[in-house]
């Protein structure tokens, strides 16, 4: 195992403990579960507007497309007051979030039509509704659309199946989502600078590495800080960019910190650590 330390890019680091937790203590690593914690906006900071009236969809000066009417997809199971969201009411909010509009003018992670979902999330109540049982239950639904690097968040009604309203950010980088760990890999995996990674898979496992879902994949979103990376990353912050932590399926983690993947770029680039 030490052999491999010395020989490759990508070191095989032995222990989970020492890998994530000494990571974060050595170069300041936000680890997954905190990256973006302190990043959330207040509504002040966000571009926020009422659904239905004049405004914008996605990016700044970007006119609005008519509204298409749909029917709501189904409730399934509710829950009622506080409660968390079920699964049927986040599998709802999210279908009724994703509006014709939504999806033709955004672009997910991998290069698909439509935005990269992130997460669907209880609202908190109006000023009004505080302590109301019988409140309108809502859920927070946010996307990161990859075609402008914009954090969207739509309100949504459970019980009457509409927007309520719809938010938009720039330079918020929320914590990643797996699909998006996954992506990460898979670039990582095809460039040159994943050459390390490989070799110390297949020193670990006897066979090559051609997929992320031979991985267990952890992750950081990575923003830039002025001198401490290539100019190739100098957007990350406002591009959505990565740190990876690969672990070999039923053995050790492999030390990649040096490498950062732009997502919005599909780039991955190395650091001088």
């Amino acid at each position: 195992m030490r052999n491999i330390v010395h020989r490759h890019l990508g070191k095989v680091v032995a222990g989970t403990a020492i890998a994530v937790a000494g990571t974060a203590v050595m170069i300041g690593v936000t680890l997954p579960g905190t990256a973006g914690a302190d990043d959330t906006a207040t509504r002040a900071g966000q571009s926020v507007r009422q659904e239905g009236a004049p405004g914008q969809e996605g990016a700044p000066g970007r006119a609005v497309a008519p509204g298409v009417v749909e029917d709501a997809p189904a409730e399934g199971e509710r829950g009622t007051g506080r409660d968390p969201l079920t699964d049927d009411e986040r599998e709802r909010g999210e279908k009724i979030a994703l509006s014709r509009q939504l999806i033709q003018g955004s672009e997910s992670v991998d290069g698909d039509r439509g935005p990269q979902p992130l997460g669907v999330d209880l609202a908190e109540p109006e000023a009004d509704e505080a302590g109301d049982p019988d409140a309108p239950r809502r859920a927070d639904v946010t996307f990161y659309d990859y075609r402008d690097d914009t954090l969207v968040t739509r309100t949504v009604d459970l019980g009457t199946g509409t927007v309520v309203r719809t938010g938009t950010q720039r330079g918020v980088q929320p914590p990643l989502s797996r699909a998006e760990k996954a992506e990460a890999a898979r670039l990582l995996i095809a460039d040159p600078l994943g050459a390390g990674l490989k070799a110390d898979y297949q020193d670990a496992t006897g066979e090559q590495l051609t997929s992320p879902d031979q991985l267990r994949l952890s992750g950081a979103v990575y923003r830039a800080a002025p001198g401490a990376q290539p100019a190739v990353l100098d957007q990350c912050g406002e591009h959505r960019c990565v740190r990876l932590f690969p672990k070999i399926k039923n053995g050790p983690w492999v030390d990649a910190r040096s490498l950062v993947i732009d997502l919005s770029a599909r780039k991955v680039a190395e650091l001088d650590l």
